[in-house]
């Protein structure tokens, strides 16, 4: 991400996130052979896989961003980003992603390790609430410095949405890192990254 930020400042959308980011692994090491959308036994698509002497490692991206328009200052491109989905969503995509790789990671498979990524300028993300106010997404908040372990449950007072439940097996704390801060509201990216162990 360090290298990614002296290129880019900000993406499109999140396949242009991943499609740099894949282009960035590679240039790094061409040792590494980078897949893009890889279907597994699920029925669904891995965002990246990357091969390379030491192993696998899987790899889940996300991008969201809230309204910012301007130029990016390493390229000259002008962006109009949009409004993506409610800050809760992201935070129960990006929690499920980190379930799904600990899935991945423990079928055995030879040296496979994963990682969770999101990017975005949302500072609703990586700021922690106000209040602790009891919010039906409570547990798959994202601030910096929360861990994210056990049993999380989607609800509030009892009422829980079994199919938003999620189980993790790992405990995670949370630590985010700027990517860049661009002129105007709203105009700070900050990227996090759940690493997942591979088990023998």
């Amino acid at each position: 991400m360090a290298e990614l930020s002296t290129e880019r400042s900000l993406f499109h959308s999140e396949a242009d996130f991943q499609h740099a980011f894949a282009w960035t692994v590679r240039r790094l090491d061409g040792g590494v052979r980078v897949r893009l959308a890889v279907r597994q036994e699920q029925h669904e698509d891995l965002d990246l896989l990357c091969h390379g002497p030491g192993g696998r490692t899987a790899i889940e991206l996300t991008y969201v961003t809230i309204r910012w328009n301007g130029a990016d200052p390493r390229t000259g491109e002008e962006y109009g980003l949009r409004s993506h989905t409610a800050a809760e969503i992201v935070r129960n995509r990006f929690v499920a992603d980190v379930e799904r790789l600990e899935a991945l990671c423990g079928t055995g498979r030879d040296g496979t390790n994963g990682l969770a990524l999101l990017l975005t300028n949302d500072h609703a993300l990586w700021r922690a609430p106000a209040t602790d106010q009891p919010t039906r997404d409570r547990e798959f908040r994202l601030h910096n410095g929360r861990r994210l372990t056990g049993a999380l449950r989607w609800g509030v007072d009892g009422r829980y949405f079994l199919p938003n439940e999620r189980h993790l097996t790992g405990d995670y704390r949370l630590d985010w890192q700027d990517f860049t801060r661009l002129p105007g509201r709203h105009g700070q990216f900050r990227w996090l990254a759940v690493p997942v162990a591979g088990r023998d």
